[in-house]
């Protein structure tokens, strides 16, 4: 892919901050006339950087009011055991989000459940049945700080 140009920068930023924004909206607020900027919208989903749109719930209001962070190591750092690992972590929907990561453990995956006995279930019924998993290691959330956010993307060029 091309590097992304200034317009394209705002483009994101903007969806960023509200991808519902009307194609005209957007291009009033980029300073693009509507036809362009569907153009660069398109090109730029078609090119998998934009890889999406969806609603951000609150997660209490659904029931969901607890988010454990869990650290998962691997048995016998083997490629095949990881690869498993990744794909049944990416499976199960209670992983909101998932990393592999250096340090102590292999894997980081925030976990969101309703309360600790869903958890526990969830551990039970799932993780501790993963057979190339080692060890895993749960931290509670007592309270968010900062939601996932917006990407921090390099400063945009005021339109001319």
């Amino acid at each position: 892919m091309p590097p992304l140009d200034s317009t394209d920068l705002r483009i994101l930023a903007a969806l960023q901050e509200d991808g519902r924004l009307a194609n005209v909206a957007l291009a009033d607020r980029i300073g693009l006339s509507p036809s362009p900027c569907l153009r660069r919208v398109k090109h730029l989903e078609a090119e998998g950087v934009i890889e999406g749109y969806r609603a951000i719930l609150r997660p209490e209001a659904v029931g969901l009011g607890l988010t454990v962070f869990v650290e998962v190591k691997v048995d016998r750092h083997t490629r095949e055991n990881a690869d498993a690992l990744d794909q049944a972590l990416a499976g199960l929907p209670e992983v909101v989000s998932c990393h592999m990561v250096s340090g102590t453990a292999d894997f980081l995956a925030e976990v969101v459940v309703s309360d600790l006995a869903a958890y526990e279930r969830f551990l039970s019924d799932h993780l501790l049945r993963l057979p190339m998993v080692a060890d895993i290691r749960s931290n509670v959330s007592l309270r968010r700080v900062k939601r996932a956010g917006p990407l921090p993307l390099p400063r945009q060029e005021p339109a001319l």
